[in-house]
């Protein structure tokens, strides 16, 4: 829900401050300049700098008052991507983003990225790590059956099967933020197993919305995929998938693993779509994982985290 401008000084380094400027309100990043370190207004010209937000400069007035600022967000560069830190309690940042060092050497090179819109709780997201019972059902269906899931299930491609096998479970201290799934994938067509598609999938959680899928193909070579998950507003996050690939692979072969993934993922986005959060949900006991991963992810709420409470009677 915040509004934010996001700018590169001339100096090369990326910063993150409110959109808003406190003098009378007009949006930096609508026809807002970068001036050396600063970022100027498109309304009067006061000139923000980008470390610290403090008001550099105001071309009509004789002195710049010390509590002239605009907030300032955390945020680094790492893995291609700008990414800033948000706490509700204004806490700073506890732990840092790992760089990925194929990214940052080039050794793995950018092939693409999907871009989805879902409204649910950024909880129910990541759950799905943890709900291996799910794999089977859902994501079993051949992809050539699509995302529809009144047809994943038709006879015409029953022929083929992606079978999963999965294992989640948090990092100890002092990467408690993190997560590890483990996932292997084998397919079977005709009920025999086509070792052309063994994949092994390395699934690190890393914080409430930050996850890192290594691919690792025996002759198709290994890769990445970035997802993010961000909050846009209440019940809506934006999710995207970047895929980083071997430079010496042909482009098709991450574009191939990229739409796979897709097309399964939007199976997720119609359950996501459609489902309604249970806070005592009634579980078997091989679902017991489930519970494991809501323990783990209620380390990133806080007393002072927005609550979703539901309108009850119908005066609005």
């Amino acid at each position: 829900g915040e509004q934010l401008a996001a700018f590169r000084t001339q100096d090369g380094q990326a910063y993150v401050v409110d959109a808003y400027c406190p003098h009378l309100g007009a949006n930096l990043a609508m026809g807002g300049r970068v001036m050396g370190n600063c970022i100027e207004c498109p309304f009067h010209g006061w000139q923000f700098r980008g470390k610290d937000g403090k008001c550099t400069s105001i071309p009509y007035a004789e002195k710049v008052p010390d509590f002239a600022k605009v907030r300032t967000w955390p945020s680094c560069e790492v893995n291609g991507m700008l990414l800033i830190w948000y706490h509700c309690d204004g806490v700073n940042p506890s732990w840092a983003v790992p760089e990925q060092r194929e990214i940052t050497m080039k050794e793995w090179v950018f092939r693409g990225q999907t871009e989805h819109f879902i409204k649910a709780h950024i909880q129910e997201i990541p759950e799905n790590a943890a709900d291996a019972a799910h794999l089977t059902f859902l994501h079993g269906p051949a992809i050539l059956s699509g995302t529809d899931l009144r047809y994943t299930k038709s006879k015409l491609w029953d022929f083929m099967k992606h079978v999963w096998k999965a294992e989640w479970q948090p990092e100890p201290e002092p990467n408690k933020h993190c997560s590890q799934l483990l996932l292997k994938h084998s397919a079977t067509v005709f009920g025999k197993h086509f070792s052309l598609l063994d994949l092994t999938v390395s699934a690190r959680q890393v914080g409430p919305g930050l996850v890192f899928l290594i691919f690792e193909h025996a002759f198709l070579g290994h890769g990445i995929i970035l997802q993010t998950v961000t909050p846009m507003e209440p019940l809506l996050q934006n999710v995207v998938h970047k895929i980083y690939y071997q430079k010496n692979m042909p482009a098709i072969i991450p574009k191939f693993i990229l739409k796979a993934e897709c097309i399964q993922f939007e199976r997720d986005i119609t359950i996501w779509n459609n489902k309604q959060y249970l806070p005592k949900p009634l579980l078997v006991k091989e679902d017991s994982t489930i519970q494991k991963h809501r323990r783990w992810y209620a380390q990133f709420y806080s007393e002072k985290s927005m609550k979703f409470t539901v309108q009850e009677g119908l005066d609005w």
